[in-house]
């Protein structure tokens, strides 16, 4: 780890002690253009620079950056009291509101205990069938030979996993209509983020805002929709929404802004990062075919031709290892960030209150340290014995600490069935010319989506 004693940037009375980093302040940046330069390529170069945390500044804003296990582990553990979501999260409350993601302290738990029994482990098998269910009727769609932009059906696919599974909705036609205003507000994200004040310029909606809220409109009228659906059938199916009404049973504004907050939430939580993952799995199939030959045999030979069913998840075990393997090369939530409440010492560093500190797990996961060969896919680095050699927080797609992603465990089955459901019957290869970058937005989207040849296995 990098030594205190390394070109130490000091405030004028010498009170704080920060660790190097760049000594120019970066808002040049920030006022040259509205959208930053991609910030995985700073990260990058601040890890590359300064090694295991790095400092610089915006403005007046002091800026950490962590790239080593230990000090992410006092972040997110040992010092989590002292720290809240850091300023793009709470930007992102102008979309989901004061949902699970955006939400602190005692509502954040509150929320989280009343969805604690949707994603119980005994709940979990539960939604097997219809994973696999919606799976076979959108690879029933696909016609041998056929392009597909496999981000965007990935995108379709998950949310009516989630809409079925967790909100016991069928979404229908109105799904199309979800994915585009999502879509649309994703393309909106570097420019929301960066716009200042955009919170109270919604208000006024300039060109860029006068989209967003076009597009959140359209989301909400599909979210409402939902609620009410539920509320008139007076449903007690268990699902997630369920639970989420019987904490809420009146209609006062206040208790249906609630609930708006928490679907989206969990909706945009749910298949947003299950998608991107997935299609990053099928891009990294196609370009390893040893990988991919090992995926298609041991579907074949675990399943022999049945559907899957979630008590095949254990004998899938290179499907689950393709998963988390494609997860660290690129994590579909791709950086986190807090904010000190208070002065805090981190290290041989003391550092003051307000101090945003920030740690990427697409950097951290691809440290040649924790990782040899690091952009090599080598799904054995997940095999049972590898992963009981992996140190813990250096490798974290779906977070850490107390506020752990809730949905691990459905998104990990998720994966694992999706990936078995549409590997028995097809094989996708990436169409040659295709593009392909990642772009950080909320998660870690295919820039230019996924254009894929898609090839019956039969024909093969």
């Amino acid at each position: 780890m990098v030594s205190a004693a390394q070109n130490r940037l000091e405030e004028p009375s010498g009170r704080y002690r920060f660790p190097p980093g760049f000594q120019r302040n970066l808002m040049w940046l920030v006022l040259r253009r509205l959208r930053p330069a991609n910030p995985i390529h700073l990260f990058q170069h601040l890890a590359g620079e300064y090694g295991d945390i790095a400092h610089y500044k915006i403005a007046w804003n002091h800026i950490v950056f962590l790239n080593h296990p230990e000090y992410i582990r006092e972040i997110l553990v040992v010092q989590n009291d002292n720290f809240i979501k850091e300023r793009t999260v709470q930007r992102s409350k102008m979309l989901l509101g004061e949902g699970m993601i955006t939400a602190e302290g005692a509502q954040h738990r509150a929320q989280r205990q009343v969805a604690q029994p949707a994603f119980h482990r005994q709940r979990i098998p539960q939604y097997a069938s219809t994973m696999i269910q919606e799976t076979v009727r959108m690879r029933g769609r696909w016609r041998d030979g056929e392009q597909r932009d496999i981000a965007i059906d990935m995108m379709h696919l998950t949310l009516n996993v989630v809409a079925k599974t967790l909100f016991a909705t069928d979404l229908g036609d109105e799904v199309d209509e979800l994915a585009d205003a999502i879509n649309r507000i994703m393309g909106l994200y570097n420019f929301l983020i960066m716009l200042p004040a955009a919170e109270w310029l919604v208000h006024v909606r300039p060109p860029g805002l006068a989209a967003f809220v076009r597009a959140r409109r359209r989301i909400d009228a599909v979210v409402y929709r939902m609620i009410e659906a539920h509320r008139r059938e007076h449903s007690d199916t268990g699902s997630l929404l369920d639970l989420m009404l019987a904490e809420s049973p009146d209609h006062s504004p206040g208790s249906e802004r609630y609930l708006r907050d928490q679907v989206i939430t969990i909706f945009l939580a749910g298949y947003e990062t299950v998608a991107n993952a997935l299609s990053w799995t099928w891009y990294l199939l196609s370009q390893n075919p040893e990988c991919e030959q090992r995926f298609h045999d041991e579907v074949d030979a675990e399943l022999a031709g049945r559907q899957p069913a979630y008590d095949d998840l254990p004998r899938l075990r290179y499907v689950g290892m393709v998963m988390a393997e494609s997860m660290r090369l690129y994590p579909p939530a791709w950086a986190m960030g807090r904010y000190a409440r208070n002065d805090f010492r981190l290290g041989d560093f003391f550092l003051p209150a307000k101090t945003t500190v920030l740690m990427s797990q697409f950097v951290m996961h691809r440290d040649p340290r924790f990782f040899p060969d690091p952009l090599r896919f080598d799904p054995e680095r997940f095999s049972p014995e590898a992963k009981t050699r992996l140190a813990k927080f250096t490798y974290f797609p779906f977070g850490a600490g107390v506020r752990q992603c809730i949905g691990e465990s459905f998104a990990s089955m998720e994966g694992a069935l999706l990936l078995a459901t549409i590997g028995q019957k097809w094989k996708l290869k990436l169409l040659p010319g295709h593009p392909v970058e990642p772009e950080p937005l909320i998660t870690l989207r295919p820039k230019y989506g996924m254009r894929m040849l898609v090839q019956a296995r039969e024909k093969i």
